[in-house]
């Protein structure tokens, strides 16, 4: 109650006015962020748009917020509600900055956030069936053999796979290291290391590729339509989930990012410590890696062994 009367005090000292797609628009020219960045905040008050214009509203109070908030659970996944939930913050936020509007949306949170996992993870048995299971007796395959052996070895999101190029490569002593440009980032100052048996892969595949820029992709596409050019997050997803179907993995739960998972897992399994698997997954926050914690004693937990043993010994 305190909250809505702050807000309508606030309201009376302001001019009265719609919110509207002049609004938005204003606010997203207005933002410093990255190109992925704005078309999430795009995104986001584009459904709060429709949102308002279903419900016949023009001047949306907090309760509005709330109630659209409880349609987004519904409707949406909890980090699309969170995305959508922080833009809308921000957008108030800066109507209230330029005597616009109140900032009716200050302090309503998001979606509570599991801290599980959404996808599963590969054993190691299951990850080398998956690579010996892609044929390498064409350009494509070779080339898709290589994303995947990479993204299981370095934990690459598929964006970091997208945006990779052929001179990102480079020999740091005794090792050949790739620098990445990942989500968020405008620069290419992490890096992940290549180990041998990767980079015979890639080379393997540039070499039947031929002759390309440095600036070129790292991974070219072989459609029609976009032959040589860069490949999209949505085709490296495709070819990831096409790998593990064909190796006998076809669950809802298994994904492209299921081999970043699989990367942090098998690390943190094979003797890796928490920082070096923060490290090699490029989490800012160490917080973010132990989400893994939990996974890792469950991997570790012998049970059913055991009790397997107990039955089957005799």
């Amino acid at each position: 109650m305190a909250m809505n009367n702050l807000i309508q005090q606030d309201q009376s000292n302001m001019p009265e006015v719609n919110v509207t797609p002049d609004l938005f628009a204003q606010f997203v020219a207005y933002i410093d962020a990255s190109e992925n960045t704005v078309k999430t905040y795009t995104r986001a008050l584009r459904q709060w748009g429709k949102w308002m214009q279903a419900n016949g509203v023009q001047q949306p109070q907090r309760a509005d917020v709330l109630a659209y908030k409880e349609q987004l659970k519904e409707d949406h996944k909890a980090t699309t509600v969170q995305n959508y939930i922080i833009a809308l913050r921000q957008f108030f936020n800066w109507t209230e900055a330029q005597r616009l509007y109140p900032n009716i949306a200050k302090g309503i949170k998001g979606a509570k956030m599991s801290n599980d996992f959404k996808k599963d993870y590969l054993s190691a048995r299951q990850a080398a069936t998956v690579l010996a299971d892609i044929s390498k007796n064409s350009e494509r395959g070779l080339r898709d053999y290589a994303i995947i052996s990479l993204m299981l070895t370095g934990g690459l999101r598929t964006i970091e796979v997208s945006r990779a190029n052929i001179e990102d490569m480079h020999t740091e002593g005794e090792a050949t290291v790739l620098f990445l440009q990942g989500k968020g980032r405008d620069d290419r100052t992490e890096y992940v290391k290549i180990i041998p048996q990767v980079e015979d892969a890639i080379r393997a595949y540039l070499k039947v590729r031929g002759s390309a820029e440095d600036t070129a992709p790292l991974f070219a596409s072989t459609s029609n339509n976009n032959e040589g050019g860069r490949m999209t997050t949505r085709s490296i997803s495709g070819i990831a989930k096409n790998s593990l179907r064909r190796a006998g993995f076809d669950s809802s739960r298994l994904t492209a990012h299921s081999l970043r998972h699989t990367a942090a897992t098998l690390n943190l399994l094979n003797g890796g410590s928490l920082e070096e698997t923060q490290q090699l997954l490029r989490h800012r926050n160490l917080n973010t890696t132990m989400v893994y914690l939990h996974h890792l004693k469950r991997a570790k937990n012998q049970s059913e062994a055991r009790i397997g043993n107990a039955i089957f010994k005799h």
